[in-house]
């Protein structure tokens, strides 16, 4: 199992580490509620060092990644940050991504730390005669997020940059404690937040700083388990649960990055044929009547008839400590506010369909 570069420090925290992705990773430090409440409400630390980050560059760079994804490349503006998703041939998706551009030729990709090595080759296999050159950053590199609606004011006084004026999936590049970093308006909680991708030699420095400066401000670490929370209730797509191979950007309600209009590219016409017959199954959200779990797996019942199966499920915080979930059901069954059952080990319990994001942040990201 692949340490990251903020390894010691996860001890140091006495983390509980669990293997995910090909590394060892911080599940939580001291309680995953603790850590949730923190993202809400003040700011929060990971470590998401074990995601890939690849680097695409050429003169041909922005039309080869748009042949191989459903969102626009070449229309990104210098600096933005864009979600897209590479799809196999039937429009299921090989990973869900975002996209950095750092310069006029250059991209930095951040990929699932699951998907690394399939991601890898798969771009190695169809670079051809393209031009295009690739490069990996994947274990040399650090990512440290820091989420929440007090991120500005905690990280703000340590870059060489206004961060308040950095808009939101925008990246820059400057220094975060005197360290060289990209910085980056993104994240994966729901909350306004920032993405520092550094040198791992410089990560710890950069930790422990963070947190030491911040920490009556209320930064605390926290860990995947946390992270696993704020991304369900904030409706956010997990690949191998709401995204994988079979399942299709479109059954995840991610219509809005799909651009059938623009240069084919792999997996066009599986998709637009899906979305012209329009009677496929899709995740919608679950809320079950009581407390049972919504776990991966269990199957999902309109009436008699069995329409789907749980994908994600865990507690909400954020809506009342409800029990919640997603769930691909048949079209028939994915109306929300339509009543359905949902069989745990043997026991049948009452469920309702509900529309995602389980929860919206109530601030404009610039102004908190």
């Amino acid at each position: 199992m692949k340490q990251t570069a903020l390894y010691d420090e996860h001890v140091k925290l006495r983390a509980r580490l669990i293997p995910f992705g090909g590394f060892d990773m911080p599940v939580q430090y001291e309680s995953i509620l603790k850590e949730h409440e923190a993202v809400r409400k003040r700011a929060g630390l990971f470590d998401l060092s074990h995601m890939a980050q690849f680097v695409v560059e050429g003169e041909a760079a922005a039309e080869w990644a748009d042949r191989l994804t459903v969102n626009a490349v070449p229309t990104m503006k210098l600096g933005q940050a864009r979600y897209n998703i590479f799809t196999n041939e039937q429009g299921g998706a090989h990973d869900d991504v975002i996209f950095y551009r750092l310069d006029d030729q250059r991209w930095m990709v951040v990929v699932n730390a699951g998907n690394a090595d399939k991601m890898w080759k798969y771009l190695n296999d169809n670079i051809g005669d393209s031009g295009v050159k690739l490069h990996s950053r994947h274990g040399k590199n650090a990512l440290i997020a820091i989420q929440g609606p007090r991120s500005v004011a905690m990280l703000g006084t340590h870059v060489d940059f206004d961060l308040n004026a950095l808009k939101y999936y925008f990246c820059t590049q400057g220094n975060v404690y005197g360290k060289d970093a990209i910085v980056a308006r993104t994240g994966y909680t729901g909350e306004d937040g920032f993405e520092i991708f550094v040198d791992g030699r410089d990560a710890s420095e950069i930790w422990t700083r963070l947190l030491a400066d911040n920490a009556g401000a209320g930064l605390i670490p926290a860990g995947l388990g946390a992270r696993d929370v704020l991304r369900l209730e904030a409706g956010m797509p997990l690949y191998g649960h709401e995204l994988t191979e079979e399942i299709t950007p479109l059954q995840a309600g991610l219509d809005w990055v799909v651009k059938l209009d623009k240069p084919q590219f792999v997996g066009e016409t599986a998709l637009a044929t899906q979305k012209a017959a329009d009677d496929f199954p899709r995740i919608v959200g679950i809320v079950m009547d009581g407390r049972a779990p919504a776990r991966e797996g269990y199957h999902v019942f309109l009436g008699e008839k069995r329409v789907g199966e749980i994908r994600s499920g865990s507690i909400g915080p954020s809506v009342g400590n409800k029990s919640i979930g997603t769930a691909l059901v048949e079209k028939e069954a994915a109306t929300p506010g339509t009543d359905v059952v949902v069989h745990i080990r043997g026991t049948a319990y009452g469920a309702k369909v509900m529309q995602l994001p389980f929860y919206k942040r109530s601030y404009k990201i610039g102004a908190a």
